[in-house]
């Protein structure tokens, strides 16, 4: 399969991303309005064929040295089981601003075994804390 990755977010479709977004278990309730902003005030990559259609993306939020967290990321349904969520993981992990960052974090319900592969741990209870409002 021909593919590309990019980090423009000129390249991204967002009719794709907002509709994909909302029927994830995480995306459920979020505006479209706030969806492209979220992606506008992170680092992103996407995957794209070679016609420029887009079947996967996600992105980090970061300070660029210590700390960055990882969000939304998706593979198509048509395009899964093919190792695009990895590349995902390894070419935001590569992202040209993230590249040198110490500690990175994420939240999953059910790809442990995909982060694995790339040395992430569960965190440490009693240790984390979140706020949701």
């Amino acid at each position: 399969m021909d593919t590309r990755t990019s980090y423009s977010l000129e390249d991204f479709d967002f009719d794709i991303i907002v509709s994909e977004t909302l029927n994830s278990y995480w995306g459920k309730g979020r505006s479209r309005e706030d969806i492209i902003k979220s992606f506008k005030n992170s680092y992103p990559v996407g995957i794209f064929l070679g016609s420029g259609e887009q079947i996967g993306w996600a992105r980090a939020t970061s300070d660029t040295v210590y700390h960055a967290y990882i969000f939304d990321l998706q593979v198509l349904p048509e395009y899964r089981g093919q190792g695009l969520a990895k590349r995902l993981t390894k070419d935001l992990m590569d992202h040209p601003e993230l590249k040198s960052v110490r500690g990175w974090m994420l939240a999953t319900r059910d790809q442990h075994h995909l982060y694995r592969k790339f040395g992430f741990v569960d965190a440490e209870p009693g240790r984390y804390m979140s706020l949701h409002k």
